[in-house]
């Protein structure tokens, strides 16, 4: 099928990634690519529009990233933003000059012309933006017109009405911006004139496509951990490729209470495969948690976990797709849970990064085993694989479930790692999320609002009294975290009321824990994880 494309072509900003949600938000599907993308390669994507991001750099910078000016001339709508403005002037004949003030936060613009992307708007209503730029545009170019002004900035937004070619020095992507959804749904809507067609369904049913034409007769295979990406990727191949997709569920041993058992049952039991849903999910389940705890034994250092474990990982998922291809399936694709962020990573302005992130701990898999990748989600933010998933029908606990680390509980076991600290950590654990999620708990009754929660052991041990004898157990420390996308978080004020009931609960129910601490910290200064 073809659908409506906007190409965002990156100059290193920070809100990049941004301005893409913002253009999915409204069912119109983007990329993002390096400014460095020749004109031919983006003439090859036939785009329906271009966005021109903002970028840290000076126009006048030796060096500064620059676009082919063939952009301009596609006959689409082209909209830059701070920097992206500033360069669309700069190459089409204004004049651009460091700006008298430097404007980085809040502002106000005054709007002169109520049209194009500012359509939504009146003449000389004044709109909040949020400003980042140290040079401003001090003339336009031919054919262009100011349609907005901020004290700072006599052309905070322009426009080429014709050519269809528009700036703005504030950026409307960011929330700080109220107004800014609207400017970019008049970009897209009433000057692009873009259908809406970016939908699960869509997605669903043209991924589906390409996957059968990807595997073709061969077999597949998927690295289960029971995380959202991993879940939605393998129903998705499952719904593709039916049988012919076998799942590996490696139990190390470091999963919270019940988990293991959770996942095969969902997954072996409520998960239809075939485009009829005709069968049931191939799933192979390892329990390798005793392999997992001795290779684990007296180390305490995180990095030197997280290496063992991913060591380990990948020797007993290796070992279990051999026994599959010595069944005689010719075994040919790894399906993995890679986001549209991670590939963003990978290829940004900014510079390729050594290596895309890892997923649940498959790096090195398709080079050791000669597989070639199958990447579904590869296309997909976070939310929008969430939205995949409904639309599959997949339980919304499994959708909705906390990001849990591809280590498990090592790096929520602080120091050296033992199965009866584990069954601690677990037992806590469990009160924790158990009581977040209670019917009736006003914060979070679908725990949609917390990003993670979860318990930690901490390597300490503190003096307690427990009827009339002293004790001497372990600290507990509980955290709860909010956020959009993990990259940034603010601990979670929750309800004093719900702390001491978690407190007091793990404190009796879990023998060997005599204290229980709140994590108030947030990301930055500090990570989500304690390890």
């Amino acid at each position: 099928m073809t659908r409506s494309l906007v190409l965002i072509l990156d100059f290193g900003s920070q809100y990049t990634q941004l301005i893409a949600r913002r253009v999915r938000e409204q069912r119109v599907y983007c990329e993002i690519h390096p400014c460095t993308m020749s004109i031919d390669a983006i003439r090859a994507k036939s785009p329906g529009a271009v966005i021109l991001s903002g970028g840290p750099a000076s126009v006048f910078e030796e060096g500064a990233p620059s676009v082919d000016r063939g952009v301009f001339e596609l006959g689409v709508p082209v909209l830059g933003i701070c920097y992206g403005m500033q360069l669309t002037s700069h190459l089409l004949g204004g004049k651009v000059e460091p700006a008298g003030e430097r404007e980085y936060g809040p502002a106000k613009i005054e709007v002169h012309e109520a049209r194009g992307i500012l359509a939504g708007f009146t003449q000389g209503e004044h709109v909040d933006v949020w400003m980042s730029h140290g040079d401003r545009v001090a003339s336009l170019p031919p054919g262009f017109v100011s349609i907005a002004s901020s004290p700072n900035a006599p052309f905070a937004a322009c426009a080429h009405h014709e050519r269809k070619i528009f700036g703005v020095q504030y950026h409307p992507e960011v929330v700080h911006t109220p107004r800014g959804a609207e400017m970019l749904r008049a970009f897209l809507f009433d000057v692009a004139h873009l259908p809406p067609d970016w939908t699960p369904g869509s997605f669903i049913e043209e991924t589906i496509a390409k996957i059968r034409a990807q595997v073709g007769d061969g077999h597949a295979i998927c690295g289960l951990s029971g995380g959202v990406d991993s879940s939605v990727a393998a129903v998705l191949v499952a719904r593709a490729i039916g049988q012919k997709l076998t799942c590996i569920f490696v139990d190390n041993g470091l999963l919270r209470k019940n988990e293991a058992a959770e996942v095969v049952h969902m997954f072996r039991e409520h998960v239809a495969v075939g485009e009829h849903g005709e069968g049931k999910l191939r799933l192979v389940h390892v329990d390798a948690s005793e392999r997992f705890l001795s290779e684990l034994a007296g180390v305490s250092d995180p990095e030197t976990k997280r290496k063992i474990i991913g060591r380990v990982f990948i020797e007993v998922f290796d070992a279990e797709a051999k026994k599959i291809a010595e069944s005689g399936e010719h075994v040919t694709h790894l399906v993995q849970g890679t986001l549209y962020p991670d590939v963003i990573e990978s290829v940004s302005f900014k510079g390729p990064s050594a290596t895309i992130k890892t997923h649940h701990n498959v790096g090195g898999l398709p080079e050791r085993m000669k597989l070639k990748l199958v990447e579904p989600l590869r296309e997909l933010f976070k939310d929008e694989v969430r939205e995949v998933g409904a639309s599959l029908g997949m339980p919304h606990h499994v959708l909705w479930r906390h990001p849990f680390p591809g280590p498990g509980l090592a790096i929520r076991c602080l120091g050296e790692i033992t199965k009866q600290k584990l069954d601690v950590l677990r037992e806590a654990d469990a009160i924790f999320l158990e009581e977040l999620r209670a019917p009736g708990v006003s914060y979070e009754p679908q725990y949609a609002h917390t990003w993670q929660a979860f318990a930690v052991i901490l390597p300490v041990q503190s003096v307690g009294v427990m009827g009339d004898g002293r004790t001497y157990e372990n600290v507990c420390a509980i955290r709860a975290v909010t956020s959009k996308d993990g990259m940034t978080a603010d601990w979670a004020r929750l309800p004093y009321e719900l702390l001491a009931k978690v407190s007091t609960r793990i404190i009796n129910e879990v023998r060997g824990i005599n204290r229980v601490v709140y994590d108030i910290s947030s990301k930055p200064p500090a990570t989500i994880e304690w390890e």
